[in-house]
């Protein structure tokens, strides 16, 4: 069996569709191409590679077909299991201070061969046995460690974000689509703290400022960029492009994809 052959599973929780990354995980992909965004680089996964995307960040990622084929290997390092597996075996920090969401892992025939190894446990939903998959997931952890001895300082780390410069922080990070809640505990604020903060330093609500900062942004898009509503919408943070539409319109009397746009708004 070829690595090429590998089928998609998920070892752990399921993925959520927030941008907001709440425990690591692994992913490898078999087939296709994977894209990610952190807020701070763009990161492609190729066919063959694999990486750690780290808890407490926000981050965003895609699949893309090649040949009309995607497939990719999962697996979750939650708290609970860290904890368990710190219990059982010596942990060695390094100092690491990589502050990056996206750990890239270097191509290697232990993680080849584990991955090889897990087609016997896969259930008829093409997933790991329930039965075996702590054992799996114990397994890769310690492979990963010998290949990469920083990764301790990264997974059984199991601190809260401190308190951050919330509008450095609100600038960079506006277009991820995530909720109050988890901004407020990235910055290290309770919710409350957070929205009195915001409106000290805005003189805005969280989320009217989001909205029209995100619409700020796609204006200068579609104006001076040339860009079009319906490729831009969701990396703006918005769910739809007709929420965006209208909130667009509603903000600048004009709809996003008037030809006179900037003569008109101005």
């Amino acid at each position: 069996m070829k690595i090429s052959q590998i089928k998609s599973c998920i070892v752990g929780p399921a993925i959520s569709q927030e941008q907001f990354i709440s425990e690591h995980f692994f992913v490898f992909v078999a087939k296709g191409m994977m894209n990610g965004y952190d807020g701070n680089k763009h990161q492609t996964l190729k066919a063959g590679e694999s990486c750690i995307i780290r808890k407490n960040r926000l981050a965003r990622y895609n699949k893309v077909r090649i040949n009309d084929e995607f497939e990719k290997v999962v697996f979750f390092f939650d708290e609970a299991f860290l904890k368990d597996f710190q219990k059982k075996h010596s942990i060695v920090f390094m100092n690491n201070t990589s502050k990056d969401a996206f750990i890239m892992l270097k191509k290697d025939e232990m993680i080849n061969s584990f991955l090889l190894s897990l087609e016997p446990y896969y259930n008829g939903s093409g997933n790991v046995n329930e039965t075996f998959s702590d054992l799996k997931r114990e397994e890769l952890l310690l492979i990963l460690l010998q290949l990469h001895p920083e990764l301790s300082d990264i997974l059984f780390d199991f601190g809260v974000p401190g308190r951050l410069d919330l509008e450095k922080f609100m600038q960079k990070n506006y277009k991820f689509n995530v909720s109050i809640e988890r901004f407020a505990f990235l910055t290290g604020r309770s919710l409350s703290a957070f929205k009195r903060d915001f409106k000290q330093i805005f003189n805005e609500t969280p989320n009217r400022w989001l909205v029209k900062r995100r619409l700020k942004e796609a204006r200068f898009l579609i104006e001076e960029k040339m860009q079009k509503a319906a490729d831009i919408y969701l990396d703006l943070g918005f769910e739809d492009l007709s929420h965006f539409s209208f909130a667009f319109k509603k903000e600048f009397g004009m709809s996003p994809g008037s030809k006179n746009n900037k003569a008109d708004i101005d």
